[in-house]
């Protein structure tokens, strides 16, 4: 295990205006579990193979152990990667494709064999052994990909985007897999990734990053609950968070036709008359009767999903539309005029200029 430490790491490329990497501030911890999160072209990437040693570092130091790894190349660092495609030798058996890169190290050839049978039976590959490339599944071979890594025993793992080739029921298993891998080996690893159900089920803790920049760190949970600006509160849970155009006065939010009655915390931290945007999860949605607390809101769309449904409305006196996750039972119609009720407890408030979070 290693602990791995980004201190203002940047990283512009030859004839570019803007930095790919922007001064990102990192500390992951022993044997933890960080995902970075973000949309294409974020820098997530960029920076995991900063950390592989596979991209040179413009400015800003990189640590693995306390001992600053810039300039030392990639062989040296202990680290194994994961790759988004399989990148195995078609023409060797599973076997030599876990041994290979162990014996390039000229280990011992008991040493080798032990390893490889170990990571065999961890993974599911003994009875593969024989076989080549061509003659496994794609889940097979990702997990043939995992064992080149694990049969090294580095310091710390890399994976980027290792799952995004398989199929959907696939990377679930495969999710799995990695996730009692993880507890099973105790290790650090680092895990790059576009798709937030990975980040939310299998990171200890999430990195958001957006335009190069680290957005908000935080455990899964954390950032979802409690998004650091309306960039974090869009990006993450699907439906995202409802993002709707708010103005407070005397002591109520107004949201369209509607006045919601404030908290005293969530009014301190509003303030008077402030431009405000009213951030809340679809699920702290509730059809309600009407009355205090609640506000009218026409259904546009729904879509019922078995498990719950998921409206889409449009909020009286407002061209603002939003999600509402109803119960399975939700009866509702396209056209039809309903009531729903914010928990304030969960509401958040971003700053209507800037986006950042007020609460």
């Amino acid at each position: 295990m290693a602990t791995v430490t980004l201190d203002k790491l940047c990283k512009r490329y030859e004839k570019s205006h803007d930095l790919a990497v922007d001064h990102v501030d990192l500390a992951v911890a022993h044997g933890e579990f960080m995902v970075l999160l973000g949309p294409s072209g974020c820098g997530k990437s960029t920076t995991l193979r900063m950390i592989a040693g596979l991209e040179a570092i413009s400015s800003g130091s990189l640590a693995i152990d306390g001992r600053v790894v810039n300039e030392v190349p990639a062989r040296d660092r202990d680290i194994a990667m994961v790759f988004q495609s399989y990148a195995l030798y078609p023409h060797m058996t599973v076997r030599d494709n876990l041994a290979f890169g162990l014996r390039r190290r000229r280990i011992d050839g008991a040493e080798i064999a032990r390893r490889v049978d170990d990571v065999a039976g961890t993974l599911g590959l003994a009875p593969l052994l024989e076989r080549k490339p061509f003659a496994l599944s794609g889940g097979q071979r990702q997990r043939v990909a995992l064992g080149r890594a694990i049969v090294r025993d580095p310091k710390v793992f890399l994976f980027d985007e290792p799952l995004s080739n398989l199929d959907a029921s696939l990377r679930v298993s495969t999710r799995a897999e990695l996730i009692r891998l993880h507890r099973r080996l105790g290790a650090t690893m680092i895990y790059v990734t576009h798709d937030q159900v990975e980040a939310m089920t299998m990171g200890s803790r999430i990195c958001i990053m957006n335009h190069g920049k680290v957005v908000q760190i935080g455990a899964p949970l954390e950032v979802y609950r409690r998004p650091a600006d309306t960039f974090v509160a869009s990006f993450l849970g699907n439906p995202p968070m409802n993002l709707v155009k708010a103005t407070v006065e005397n002591g109520q939010l107004i949201l369209g036709a509607a006045r919601l009655a404030l908290s005293p915390a969530l009014l301190a931290t509003a303030g008077t008359a402030r431009a405000l945007t009213f951030g809340v999860r679809p699920e702290d949605l509730a059809q309600s009767s009407g009355g205090e607390g609640s506000f009218g809101a026409e259904v546009t769309a729904v879509e019922p999903l078995g498990a719950e449904t998921i409206a889409t409305l449009r909020i009286d006196g407002s061209e603002s539309e939003l999600n509402a996750r109803l119960g399975r039972d939700a009866n509702v119609k396209v056209g039809e005029r309903i009531h729903l009720r914010p928990d304030l407890g969960r509401v958040r408030l971003f700053d209507a200029a800037s986006g950042v979070a007020l609460n």
